[in-house]
């Protein structure tokens, strides 16, 4: 990922020490870039329930090093630190599948030796997921190529929901490494950016990095996105996940199942991408399996931006006395998937092709 044309991890181990952890505080996006240095894994629990860092792949990461920040602290708490650390977000199976690796690698060795090794595995697991969604790029530009193939000297348009770029991952991100793949090759496309209510990922986070790499892009309120399917402004739909069944249904932002019924009513071909490590084969329906975390009614009653005098402020948008949900993911069954973009291939999202493609994991 680039901030200013300079290129940079989600994640990574401080040099200058050899052991805190630096993340970017996403919460300050887009108005203030700003690095956190994390030193224990109590930080690491806040950064992760407040959501200073977020996406499924990053926090499985950020979860590992935490294992790594506890292991240093007391080598004796592994099994404790992993349970807390596993109970900060109950969605994305990433962060699950992460802490079993950490476990599996430390359990059965000597507390005096885990410390290092939890680091190691930890940087691990970072290196494989930028590995994995370089690979899911290179897997999902054909989409995009054939699509500039048919519709020469004009715009590739493509519709996201949510963040899935190198914010939500260690590095080069899900649904949006295609997109950064393809423009890099010189593909004309542009970008229609869902805002993503209530926490407005898409407005804040991923306009600021398709902007970083100068990418084309256009935010639309989340309603407008049927409309300009039924308009042909809509050339392809790729989202990202939180977790896929064995089935291939698919657990993402609270909204992409509205997306997914106007992309099957309109004939628009609707992508998910996603890492073998937000793949879930203890689960098969993910409507009635799949827990849905429940936030804060604040991120539906209030807004925070930045006023015309450069203040941030925070300010109140729903009546007085009006109680608000908030469910933050919705599960779109996999028969409204076109299909699945992993670092393996491009798939169709059913039991069969998913069982043939990771036959590790059945």
């Amino acid at each position: 990922m680039k901030i200013d044309g300079v290129a940079y991890r989600s994640i990574w181990v401080e040099p200058s020490d050899g052991w805190s952890v630096r993340i970017l505080d996403q919460t300050k996006l887009p108005w203030q870039v700003e690095w956190l240095r994390l030193t224990d894994e109590d930080q690491v629990t806040h950064a992760i329930r407040a959501m200073q860092t977020r996406g499924a792949p990053l926090i499985g990461a950020t979860a590992a090093y935490g294992v790594a920040l506890a292991m240093r602290r007391d080598p004796t708490t592994l099994e404790e630190s992993c349970r807390r650390l596993a109970g900060t977000r109950p969605t994305a199976i990433n962060l699950r599948w992460a802490i079993e690796r950490m476990l599996a690698a430390l359990r059965n060795l000597p507390p005096a030796h885990r410390a290092a090794a939890a680091y190691a595995e930890a940087a691990a697991i970072a290196d494989d997921d930028a590995a994995t969604c370089e690979a899911i790029g290179r897997n999902g530009l054909p989409l995009l190529q054939e699509i500039a193939d048919r519709k020469p000297n004009i715009p590739v348009n493509v519709l996201t929901h949510c963040n899935a770029g190198w914010l939500a991952t260690v590095d080069w991100g899900t649904a949006l490494a295609p997109i950064y793949m393809a423009h890099d090759a010189g593909l004309p496309i542009h970008v229609w950016v869902d805002e993503t209510r209530p926490r407005n990922q898409g407005a804040a986070l991923t306009a600021f990095e398709l902007g970083a790499h100068g990418v084309p892009h256009t935010v639309v309120a989340d309603n407008a996105g049927g409309h300009l399917m039924q308009h042909g402004e809509v050339d392809i739909v790729i989202v990202g996940t939180d977790r896929v069944t064995r089935q291939g249904d698919v657990a993402n932002k609270i909204g992409t199942y509205l997306k997914a019924l106007a992309a099957r009513d309109n004939g628009v071909p609707f992508w998910v991408a996603l890492p073998h490590s937000t793949l879930d084969m203890r689960v098969a329906d993910g409507i009635t399996e799949i827990p849905i975390e429940e936030r804060s009614q604040a991120e539906v009653t209030d807004l925070t931006g930045r006023t015309a005098d450069g203040r941030i402020e925070t300010i109140r948008v729903v009546a007085g006395g009006s109680p608000a949900a908030n469910p933050a993911f919705d599960v779109t069954p996999a028969r409204l998937v076109t299909g699945l973009v992993t670092e393996r291939g491009r798939i169709a999202a059913t039991a069969e092709a998913i069982a043939g493609l990771y036959p590790e994991k059945v």
